[in-house]
């Protein structure tokens, strides 16, 4: 089957792991902390704690175990290298959160000069949180050790105070440094840019008239040190219709003399069509397609904000409102030439209007106790995200939205399905049973209805599409890929878990079972017997019991000494993310599972989760990545110059964190089985096994 890889592109390269030199440790949070707040306590930046920690992008909650990168040799070394006080002229004082080299200086009434003088270690580490500096006494002369050599050429810390419509990327490139530095150095920037925020610099400033030099400015005549040069990637960008040098200028940041230097064929002028060689990372600003809503009149293309309700029941949507001037980063895609009939595509989303509106204790309140509704807005904001990608490449589609009025045993449907029998697909409704009702209204109409969320079993009904793969579909497709590799394939099983141990007799013949003892725990003797040498031995463990967890794992590690072995869950594992548990010992046995979802730190995946930031301000939610990727991939296969069933039957597509592979069921109606099959790897990141 051929995969349509409609979202990631080759274009960009796969950023490197930022952890494969770092040492881990487990940190425990207490009820109340912010990912912000450890990032200071450890010295390290928000982004580096969600590398390590995915699933913190959807919140924290008390007593969740993190895996945190420790903090370099020098970081540890600041507090020790800290000069004891030498007289009662001199105090200490500790790096709060925020606080500046300028807002010290300020603070103390002291020099620039004459704080790094007594802190020469400055010099390399720049103002860090919790860091214990020697406030001089004013008047006190700079000490010689403290100035840097220019002999050697040293580099002096600068600021820079960020300007309006500048971004991370164009200051990145005007300092000779990238974005993850730039985060790195000022973690409050990793999820927004503020106007006016003052960023700390590594590097000699460039010479523009906005850049902050009061207390520090960059030495005269002298070119930056080429080791803080940075190679730029490039990505290929096709011109669309009406641009100019003046345009791609803006969206790329680059004169019109540079472009032409990338692009020699430039000089002829700029014609639409051709492609150009551009920095890799920038995306030109994309606004929404229109969206209805019933009663609402069209939303203007020419905003960014989603269409409200004439009554006022979308203003419920206020925290998936998108800024102006927004970025979307979506990756070019070629449709399929000569599809220009428009095509309609319709969402059934359970806003529940009516009930927010009667609702005595106000629209606020309901939001922050409805945990239906906020998923709903979260699949919302995402398919919101999706809208605007399909508006920015061009795609011929008329998306409608539609208030489904669901619960579980009711829903407004069958009123809707005038409006709904021209669609080319549907979407929604949220619960199975309402899923189910679309689909027979519309079956005589051919309409394809596509249940987003639900993961119940399906009645047969030809147009409707379960996106979420069924339980048995998940477990299947790790025995199909431990299978794939001639592994010998071993169970631990307790026998708690008699569920499991029925699907593996019915459906896994072949597998070998681990005897327990007459108490319920491992016969460590008989796993190791049955482990064969020189073949890839595959350790299926499924219990809660701790000890045998334990008991399991050793004996896998003491194997490993003569077998190859792997461990393998199931499902996920509640035991494993305890603090008994020695995580590098999964990491060694290199932990393997199904999961019906990704974690991907692909460029395109990685701008997708900071443009979501920058319009949501937060970060994506499983629900709101699921409604870009739903949403984006039903759009899609509309484009392919074939109907959405028939592509359902001939390609698979991969989006951001969902693989949708269709197939078409014994009994009628398709399902999903686009799994995938995750491991740890010895780097400590996650990744999607071949």
């Amino acid at each position: 089957m051929k995969y349509y890889l409609t979202l990631l592109s080759l274009v960009f390269f796969i950023s490197s792991s930022a952890f494969s030199q770092e040492k881990v440790v487990k940190y425990k949070v207490s009820s109340g902390e912010t990912i912000n707040q450890i990032a200071q306590k450890f010295k390290v930046t928000p982004y580096d704690i969600y590398k390590l920690n995915p699933d913190a992008r959807t919140g924290l909650s008390p007593n969740t175990v993190l895996l945190i990168p420790t903090a370099t040799g020098e970081a540890k070394k600041e507090v020790s290298e800290t000069k004891t006080v030498a007289s009662g002229k001199e105090i200490i004082h500790e790096v709060q959160p925020k606080e500046t080299f300028y807002s010290i200086e300020k603070k103390y009434g002291i020099s620039d000069e004459a704080l790094k003088a007594a802190n020469p270690f400055l010099e390399k580490t720049g103002v860090q949180i919790g860091q214990k500096l020697v406030i001089p006494a004013k008047g006190s002369a700079p000490k010689a050790t403290a100035k840097p050599s220019k002999e050697k050429g040293a580099e002096k810390y600068v600021y820079h105070d960020v300007q309006p419509k500048e971004t991370k990327f164009g200051i990145a490139k005007q300092y000779n440094m990238t974005v993850e530095e730039l985060e790195k150095r000022n973690p409050d920037i990793v999820s927004s840019l503020p106007v006016g925020y003052r960023l700390t610099i590594k590097g000699t400033a460039p010479k523009t008239e906005h850049v902050a030099t009061e207390t520090a400015k960059p030495a005269e005549n002298k070119k930056p040190a080429e080791s803080s040069k940075k190679a730029v990637t490039y990505m290929e960008y096709q011109v669309k219709p009406k641009e100019t040098f003046y345009s791609l200028g803006r969206v790329f940041h680059l004169s019109q003399d540079e472009l032409v230097a990338l692009n020699p064929s430039l000089s002829e002028g700029v014609k639409e069509g051709m492609v150009l060689k551009v920095p890799a990372g920038y995306v030109a600003p994309a606004p929404i397609i229109a969206a209805q809503v019933p009663g609402d009149k069209p939303a203007d293309s020419s905003t960014s904000k989603p269409a409200e309700s004439t009554g006022g029941g979308i203003k419920i949507v206020d925290k998936v409102k998108s800024t102006e001037n927004e970025n979307v980063e979506i990756v070019e895609l070629t449709k399929k030439r000569g599809i220009n009939e428009r095509k309609k595509v319709v969402l059934l989303l359970p806003f529940n209007l009516a009930k927010v509106q009667s609702d005595t204790s106000g629209t606020a309140n309901r939001i922050k106790n409805d945990k239906f509704l906020n998923m709903t807005l979260d699949f919302y904001s995402g398919a919101l995200m999706a809208i605007d990608s399909a508006k920015t490449l061009k795609l011929p589609i008329d998306v409608a939205i539609y208030d489904s009025q669901e619960t579980k045993t009711t829903s407004n449907v069958v009123g809707l399905t005038p409006k709904l029998q021209d669609a080319d697909a549907v979407i929604g409704p949220f619960y199975q049973s309402n899923a189910e009702t679309a689909a027979s209204m519309l079956r005589s109409y051919n309409v394809p209805v596509i249940s987003p969320l639900s993961k119940d079993s399906a009645n047969p009904i030809d147009n409707l599409y379960q996106t979420i793969p069924s339980n048995d579909v998940i477990r299947n497709s790790v025995f199909d890929y431990m299978r794939s590799k001639n592994g010998n394939i071993v169970a631990v099983v307790d026998k708690k878990k008699e569920s499991v141990i029925n699907y593996i007799k019915q459906n896994q013949k072949g597998v070998a079972f681990a005897s327990l003892t007459e108490t319920g725990g491992l016969d460590v003797a008989n796993l190791k017997s049955l482990l064969i040498p020189n073949r890839l031995n595959y350790v299926v463990m499924e219990t809660g019991n701790t000890a045998m967890v334990k008991a399991t794992i050793k004996a896998l590690l003491d194997s490993q000494k003569t077998c190859q072995v792997q461990l393998v869950i199931l499902e996920p594992n509640s035991t494993l993310d305890t603090d008994e548990i020695n995580f590098d010992n999964l990491v060694k046995l290199k932990l393997m599972y199904p999961s019906v979802t990704r974690e991907s730190d692909e460029q395109p995946v990685l701008i997708y989760e900071k443009q979501y930031r920058l319009k949501n301000k937060a970060n994506p939610t499983t629900y709101a990545t699921r409604g870009f990727d739903v949403t984006f991939d039903t759009m899609i296969r509309l484009m392919q110059g074939k109907t959405f069933q028939e592509t359902a039957d001939l390609m698979a597509t991969q989006q951001v964190d969902n693989k949708f592979q269709y197939y078409r069921k014994e009994d009628g109606g398709h399902a999903n089985k686009g799994v995938y099959i995750l491991y740890y790897d010895s780097d400590l990141t996650l990744k999607v096994a071949n």
